[in-house]
């Protein structure tokens, strides 16, 4: 009798084990109040650009630009990554980096000129690539070879959009540049 409950709360100690190792990593919601990029310390707009990195020990890093997310990255090997995730430009739910498509377009205006994005869909990613001259479509393995290149001219406009201004910025839906002060054209 002895051996059979203890056979009974051995298979229910398994059992629970089992469901606590299958925990699905989730990305933490944006809090635009005080959230800052890791890298470039500027604030995160909870858009289609923000990107998070979450470790294994539970620490998330939060990103206003898939290349400073890189940027960490190259910087931070040594820390055991659990999950990295982008926006879907479509739509800004979450996606698994590794899981994304991505376009790279130097007219593509994101926080920090980067101008790469995310698709959660690849036929979503061909219809921008087709639709927008001179964009690079990108599997996650190529974007990890992708020279992170800031488009120095557009955080030039930026800084002259901004400039006196503070650094109110955000982006609207296709990436165009909003500026709350400004009328002028990016």
């Amino acid at each position: 009798m002895i051996k059979k409950i203890q056979g009974i709360l051995l298979m229910s100690i398994i059992v629970i084990l089992a469901a606590c190792g299958d925990e699905e990593i989730k990305p933490v919601a944006i809090d635009e109040a005080t959230d800052t990029c890791a890298t470039c310390n500027m604030a995160v707009v909870d858009n289609q650009f923000a990107t998070q990195i979450i470790l294994k020990d539970g620490k998330s890093f939060i990103f206003d630009d898939i290349g400073c997310m890189y940027e960490w990255m190259e910087s931070n090997e040594d820390k055991e990554v659990e999950a990295e995730f982008v926006r879907n430009y479509d739509d800004k739910e979450w996606v698994l980096a590794d899981k994304a498509t991505y376009v790279y377009n130097q007219s593509v205006k994101t926080p920090m000129a980067y101008n790469v994005i995310s698709f959660n869909d690849s036929k979503e990613a061909e219809k921008y690539v087709a639709k927008h001259k001179d964009s690079t479509l990108m599997t996650a393995e190529e974007l990890g070879d992708h020279s992170w290149e800031r488009n120095h001219e557009m955080m030039k406009k930026m800084k002259e959009m901004n400039h006196g201004k503070g650094s109110d910025h955000s982006h609207s839906e296709d990436g165009e540049m909003e500026d709350s002060h400004s009328d002028g054209d990016m």
